[in-house]
C-alpha cells in the first residue's frame, strides 16, 4: 500500500475515518466536507455547463444559423483551451496570496458574463472571442479547488473528496444536454431567439448566484480562512492534523519568486508530474463531441432527442467517478484506481478505433469514455500529497502541470479529432488508447517510486530535526544543572 494511505493501514475499506482520528477531528472533517464539497460540486457543475454547452448548441442549430463548416467546432474548442491555458499562468503564484473564497467566485462571475454574451453572437470570429474569455476566467477553477482540498485534507482523504467534487463535471455535461433539449423544444423562436441562444442566457443566470454564494460559504485555506463558519479552535485542529503528515500550512513564501522558479525549474519533479498530466489529458476523448456527432449521423433522432441521448455518457460517468475515487482511498490505492480506469478506457477506445463493430458495441464504447475522466481527482490528489511539504511549490506545480497538459490538447485535438472526419475519429481513438497504456506504465514505473522516495526523504529530515532539538534540549538541561549549584553557592 502507498504511503499516501499510511493512516488507513489496518482499516477496512468501508471505514470513513482513520483509526486514530479523534471525535473532535471527525466532527471537523464532517464540517469541512459540508463547507467545501457541496459548493465545489455545484460550482464545477455550473462551470461544465458553461464549458460543454457549445457542443450541444452546435448540433442544435448554431452550425446552420451561423454557416459553420469544416473544423470550426474543434477550432472553437481549441480557442477555449488557449484562454484556459493563458488564464492559469498568473495563478502559479497567486493562489497563496489571496483568500480563495474571493478568488474562485470572482473568476466564476467573469466566465458567467462571457457565457451570457454568447447568446448574441453573429459570426465565427465573435464566438471565438467569447470562448477565449470563458476559458480565461474558467482557467484557475480546477487547480484552485484541488489547491483548497490539499490545504485541508490528508493524502488518504483526498481521493473521496476529489471524486465527489468531480461529479460536478458529469452533472454539468449532462445538464447542458438537458437544458439545450428543453430550450430547443420550448423556447425556440421566443422573443425572436433560437433555442440554442436561450441556452447561453439560462446558463449565465445560473452562474452568477453560485459565485456570490461562494464568497460566504467556502472556508478558504487554513492560512487565509473564511471564519464565518469555522472557529479558532477548529482552525488550530485543522492545522495540527496536517502538521502530523509534514504538510506546509503557512502559505508563506520563504524565498524570492525568481529563486522559487529557478529551484522548481531545476527539480525533476515538475517535469515528471507534468508529463504524467499530459498523458492523462490526452487519453480523453469526451470534449470533441464524438458521441453527439455519431448520434446525429444516425439520422433517426430529433434535435431534442440527440441532446437527451447525449446525457447518458456523463450520467454513467457519475458512477465511474465515485467508484474510481472511493476505491482509490478505501480499496486499492491511487495506482490501482488509475490502472482500472484506463484499462476500461483503453477497451472503449479500441472498439471505437475498430469502428466496424455491432452498433451495441459503439453504444457501450461511447458510454464508457468517462472512465478516463473519472480518475482525474486521483491523479491531482496524489500530486497534492506528493507536494504537501511546501505550499508555494505545490501551488506552482499543480497549476503548471495542469496548464501545460491542457495546452497540449489545443493542438492534439485539431490533429487527432478534426471535425470533418467525425463521427469516426480513427486517429483520435487510437491516440487516446496509446496514451492510456503509457499512463498506466508511467504510474507504476515512475510516480509510485517517486512518492515513496520523497516520503522517505521527508521522514529522514524530520528525524534529523527532532534529533537536533533533542540534543539542544539536553544541552540546555545540562547547563542548568551546572549553573544551579554555583548560584546556590
Amino acid at each position: 500500500m502507498s504511503n499516501i494511505h499510511e493512516k488507513r493501514k489496518g482499516r477496512a475499506w468501508y471505514h470513513w475515518y482513520s483509526a486514530d482520528d479523534s471525535p473532535e477531528e471527525k466532527r471537523l472533517i464532517v464540517k469541512l466536507d459540508l463547507l467545501i464539497i457541496p459548493y465545489a460540486v455545484i460550482a464545477y457543475w455550473i462551470k461544465y455547463i458553461d464549458q460543454s454547452n457549445l457542443n450541444n448548441a452546435y448540433v442544435s442549430g448554431l452550425r446552420e444559423d451561423l454557416g459553420f463548416n469544416g473544423n470550426q467546432l474543434v477550432e472553437l474548442n481549441s480557442m477555449y483551451v488557449t484562454g484556459a491555458v493563458i488564464g492559469q499562468i498568473p495563478f502559479t503564484f497567486l493562489f497563496p496570496m489571496f483568500p480563495m473564497n474571493w478568488t474562485i467566485p470572482a473568476l466564476e462571475t467573469g466566465w458567467g458574463i462571457f457565457t451570457l454574451l454568447q447568446y448574441r453572437t453573429q459570426s465565427y470570429s465573435e464566438l471565438m472571442a467569447y470562448r477565449f474569455f470563458v476559458g480565461l476566467f474558467e482557467a484557475a477553477f480546477f487547480p484552485g479547488v484541488h489547491y483548497v482540498l490539499g490545504a485541508w485534507y490528508r493524502g488518504d482523504e483526498l481521493g473521496r473528496r476529489g471524486g465527489v467534487f468531480y461529479v460536478g463535471q458529469m452533472l454539468g455535461t449532462l445538464t447542458a444536454g438537458l437544458i439545450q433539449s428543453a430550450a430547443s423544444a420550448n423556447l425556440d423562436g421566443v422573443n425572436g431567439l433560437a433555442g440554442w441562444r436561450w441556452m447561453f442566457i439560462i446558463n449565465a443566470l445560473m452562474t452568477v448566484p453560485v459565485a456570490i454564494a461562494g464568497v460566504f460559504i467556502w472556508p478558504g485555506t487554513p492560512a487565509r480562512p473564511n471564519k464565518l463558519f469555522l472557529s479558532d479552535t477548529e482552525l488550530e485542529l485543522a492545522v495540527s492534523r496536517l502538521k502530523d503528515v509534514k504538510a506546509d500550512t503557512t502559505e508563506v513564501v520563504k524565498e524570492s519568486r525568481f529563486k522559487l522558479i529557478k529551484r522548481i525549474a531545476t527539480d525533476w519533479k515538475i517535469y515528471i508530474l507534468t508529463f504524467w498530466a499530459i498523458l492523462f489529458w490526452n487519453s480523453g476523448s469526451t470534449s470533441y463531441g464524438g458521441y453527439l456527432l455519431w448520434l446525429k449521423s444516425l439520422k433517426r433522432f430529433s434535435t431534442p432527442k440527440v441532446n437527451q441521448l447525449g446525457t447518458t455518457a456523463p450520467a454513467l460517468g457519475i458512477f465511474y467517478v465515485l467508484f474510481v475515487n472511493f476505491s482509490s482511498d478505501l480499496l486499492w490505492g491511487p495506482s490501482g484506481a488509475i490502472a482500472f480506469a484506463h484499462a476500461w478506457n483503453f477497451t472503449a477506445m479500441v472498439i471505437l478505433a475498430t469502428w466496424k463493430v455491432p452498433e451495441a458495441a459503439k453504444w457501450f464504447a461511447f458510454n464508457s469514455a468517462y472512465t478516463q475522466v473519472a480518475m482525474s481527482s486521483v491523479l491531482y490528489g496524489w500530486a497534492n500529497d506528493i507536494l504537501r511539504h511546501n505550499t508555494a511549490e505545490r501551488s506552482f506545480i499543480i497549476v503548471f502541470m495542469n496548464l501545460v497538459a491542457q495546452s497540449t490538447t489545443a493542438w492534439t485535438g485539431i490533429l487527432a479529432f478534426p471535425t470533418k472526419e467525425g463521427p469516426r475519429f480513427l486517429k483520435g481513438w487510437t491516440f487516446c488508447a496509446v496514451c492510456s497504456v503509457v499512463l498506466v506504465v508511467f504510474t507504476y514505473a515512475v510516480i509510485g517510486p517517486l512518492a515513496k522516495k520523497l516520503n522517505r526523504e521527508h521522514a529522514n529530515d524530520s528525524e534529523s530535526v527532532e534529533e537536533v532539538v533533542s540534543e539542544q534540549s539536553s544541552a540546555k538541561a545540562a547547563e542548568q544543572i551546572t549553573v544551579l549549584p554555583q548560584t546556590q553557592a
